[in-house]
């Protein structure tokens, strides 16, 4: 009997893991030898578009679609509502063409009635197919994912993409939740963002390569893989830059739009790292998806305990006792993402003249 592709893509994920070639080790944080915080007052909630979080880490579209991962998305939902995370599910169109598997999607509100959720479909949907993936989570926003190189190359997918910017622009003015357009590992370019941004789309996940890479699953699903399109698109370090690039050439447009870093997110350090350089909150999927399938739901609740926990160490070292003010610390572009910030066009010099948030005492009399 033939696996179902859902859990194909489960499997895979799992047993190629991530490259952890994100580009954020580019990054290098400056150590702030003053900087009047104490931990114990660090705090780490954030917004993204209307919602606001209590963490900036997101547990980011998995599965979903097939009975056998139901038990996938009850036990990452309990992980969500113990740890205060936001929380998306994967695709749901197969819900919405077979009803029967809707329980596999379901199952997360169910087990975590108060938490944000996450709904999510592919750019082929329509504004209906929308509101009733919606309608299914009573979800709180829904994620567009944008992967046109892995239907290329999955055997089954997709070879027509006219039309999606138009179907985002309709569902964005059609749907009452907050829509955030994802990419799945290859990348968003200025350019695109700038698009999605003038369509309206007020939260994009940048998507970067660096994690699971949906590549090498469809070609690992190909009898002729396709192995010379492994490493394609760009890494989420260049993704985030560009995205930050595309908001401030369009600064009155982009005003309310907030940016997600994902791609290889597995540390508090790569988390800290995305975050400083501009992202509200850093999504994670396969890193997270590791520890439950291998050491249990309560060993991820803890695992994200010790994210937050280290993440509020990194932030103490940087003077920034909030995620606002980690957006302005100063920090060094180097290596290949700075090479290609200037074949680009993007300033990173500007990111090491930041000034950082000032604490200093008032001038006494």
């Amino acid at each position: 009997m033939r696996i179902p592709r859902k859990l194909e893509h489960v499997h895979h994920a799992l047993q190629l893991g991530q490259s952890g070639l994100h580009g954020l080790d580019d990054v290098k944080l400056i150590h702030n030898c003053l900087p009047g915080v104490s931990t114990e007052y660090i705090a780490l909630p954030t917004t993204i578009g209307e919602l606001s979080l209590s963490s900036p880490i997101v547990i980011n579209a998995m599965t979903g679609g097939a009975h056998e991962t139901e038990e996938i998305n009850r036990e990452l939902a309990i992980a969500a509502r113990e740890t205060g995370l936001a929380m998306a599910v994967g695709s749901q169109m197969s819900a919405i063409k077979n009803p029967e598997v809707a329980s596999s999607y379901q199952i997360v509100r169910r087990v975590n009635p108060d938490g944000i959720v996450f709904g999510n479909l592919g750019s082929e949907a329509t504004v209906e197919q929308a509101e009733r993936a919606v309608h299914m989570l009573q979800a709180d926003g829904l994620q567009i994912h944008l992967n046109v190189m892995q239907e290329l190359i999955m055997p089954e997918g997709d070879r027509s993409f006219t039309g999606m910017l138009e179907r985002i622009q309709h569902i964005v003015r059609a749907i009452g939740v907050p829509v955030m357009v994802k990419e799945v590992g290859f990348g968003i370019a200025r350019e695109h963002a700038e698009a999605l941004i003038q369509a309206g789309v007020t939260m994009l996940d940048v998507g970067g390569s660096g994690g699971t890479n949906f590549a090498r699953i469809e070609n690992a699903r190909r009898e002729q893989a396709l192995d010379w399109l492994n490493n394609w698109g760009c890494t989420t370090s260049v993704a985030l830059l560009e995205v930050l690039e595309a908001k401030r050439r369009l600064q009155a447009e982009a005003k309310g739009l907030s940016v997600i870093a994902t791609g290889g997110m597995a540390t508090a350090l790569d988390a800290c790292r995305a975050l400083v350089v501009g992202a509200s909150a850093v999504g994670m999927a396969g890193a997270l998806l590791k520890v439950q399938r291998t050491e249990g739901t309560e060993a991820l609740i803890s695992h994200i305990g010790r994210l937050h926990s280290e993440l509020k160490l990194l932030m103490t070292a940087l003077g920034a006792a909030t995620i606002d003010e980690l957006h302005q610390v100063p920090i060094v572009i180097t290596g290949e993402t700075a090479e290609w910030c200037v074949a680009r066009g993007i300033d990173h010099h500007t990111y090491a003249r930041r000034q950082g948030y000032s604490r200093r005492p008032a001038a006494t009399i």
